[in-house]
């Protein structure tokens, strides 16, 4: 006989995702810190200057570093794997004494594919 742990209300649907701006109150939750350090990165690259006071609205700061981000490639090359990518793949073909599939290094999502199938553990 084993003995089954009992959580209570765990999966209960009452309990869902804490909202941005809670409509009720008023109540605005300030940006993490995280959003705060990608956002001032994004800021010195561009040379465009946070809004002031958006430190304290996480839903506009969100906004703002979407605006903001670098656009994806586009093109011919768009697809690739990146450099980095390609590195540590060849760093754990060279560990684990394997070939890298030739056509991983034209498509990325098969060469992360190819690195989470052969990483060590």
């Amino acid at each position: 006989m084993s003995y089954q742990p009992q959580f209570p209300g765990l999966f209960s649907t009452d309990q869902g995702a804490v909202p941005a701006h809670d409509h009720e109150d008023g109540h605005v939750l300030p940006a993490t810190p995280k959003q705060m350090q990608y956002a001032t990165s994004l800021a010195s690259k561009s040379g465009v200057p946070l809004p002031e006071g958006i430190g304290a609205d996480r839903v506009a700061l969100s906004a703002w570093i979407d605006s903001h981000k670098p656009k994806p490639l586009d093109g011919r090359f768009a697809n690739y794997p990146s450099s980095k990518q390609v590195a540590f793949a060849e760093r754990i073909a060279r560990v684990k004494r394997r070939d890298i599939p030739q056509e991983c290094f034209r498509d990325k999502t098969m060469m992360s594919r190819w690195i989470d199938g052969n990483k060590p553990r």
